[in-house]
């Protein structure tokens, strides 16, 4: 055997399968695939884009007779829809007096453009809802009260609970209910687990000021009737567009953290 007799293998010998058989090449990313992958990752990117969301809406349900209450709902909405994202929509409560005691009473003819609520039923689609009503010894008007006696249905379900409300009043006189006509309506509230929402002094100066006659209170907006001629002040007004506009910002608080 001579000398390196080839006994042992070299160990730069290159297999004959590897030299012949190259691995294959990766294939390059398609832009245009249609595969699985790329349809999971087109929805993904879909999905991730928020859709757009309904307003919030906010039910501004009142009984006015002689249209001190009706001002205030009225500059509520306008406080209300100055919040983005949120609606408001005015609704009367149905009347329990006659035309014939209407006429005596000399109560105005009310304007067709706020439709009475079609149905307690409808109370279910709001997010949150701010009631108004004239005193009567104190409390709520009877037609008012009438209302919130036919929602029967929705307490036995709990359908209100946790949905937020407030209250706004109209009085004969500075001493006529202002406030127990408001703290006297909590216990609807309470009944259907709805959460009332006062305006505290969140009005600011306003609340503050003693040098001219003005309704409403920490429990909410508020105008003094006096014998029915008298007509609602530019603060009186100013706080019920104010309610409106928190009323709507907590709305839109609490829809964020639900």
């Amino acid at each position: 055997m001579g000398k390196g007799g080839g006994c042992v293998p070299s160990k730069k010998k290159i297999s004959k399968s590897t030299s012949q058989n190259p691995p294959p090449p990766i294939p390059a990313v398609d832009p245009h695939s249609t595969t699985n992958d790329a349809v999971s990752a087109t929805e993904s990117a879909r999905d991730s884009v928020p859709e757009k969301t309904q307003n919030l809406k906010i039910f501004i349900i009142f009984y006015s007779m002689y249209g001190h209450v009706e001002s205030l709902a009225r500059k509520m909405k306008k406080g209300v829809e100055a919040v983005d994202g949120v609606e408001a929509v005015l609704y009367r409560v149905p009347e329990t007096l006659t035309e014939e005691i209407l006429v005596q009473m000399r109560a105005p003819v009310k304007d067709d453009s706020i439709p009475e609520i079609p149905s307690p039923d409808q109370l279910a689609g709001a997010d949150g809802f701010l009631f108004g009503f004239p005193t009567r010894y104190g409390c709520m008007a009877a037609q008012m009260k009438a209302f919130f006696d036919s929602t029967g249905q929705l307490w036995r379900e709990q359908k209100l609970a946790g949905k937020p409300a407030g209250f706004f009043v109209s009085t004969g006189t500075q001493g006529g209910g202002q406030e127990t006509t408001a703290w006297t309506a909590i216990t609807q509230l309470a009944h259907h687990g709805m959460l009332f929402v006062p305006i505290g002094y969140t009005f600011g100066a306003g609340m503050f000021k003693m040098d001219s006659i003005r309704g409403g209170t920490p429990y909410g907006a508020g105008v003094f009737a006096g014998d029915g001629t008298r007509e609602a002040s530019e603060t009186e007004m100013a706080l019920a567009e104010h309610q409106g506009k928190y009323m709507a910002a907590v709305v839109k608080k609490l829809q964020v953290h639900i």
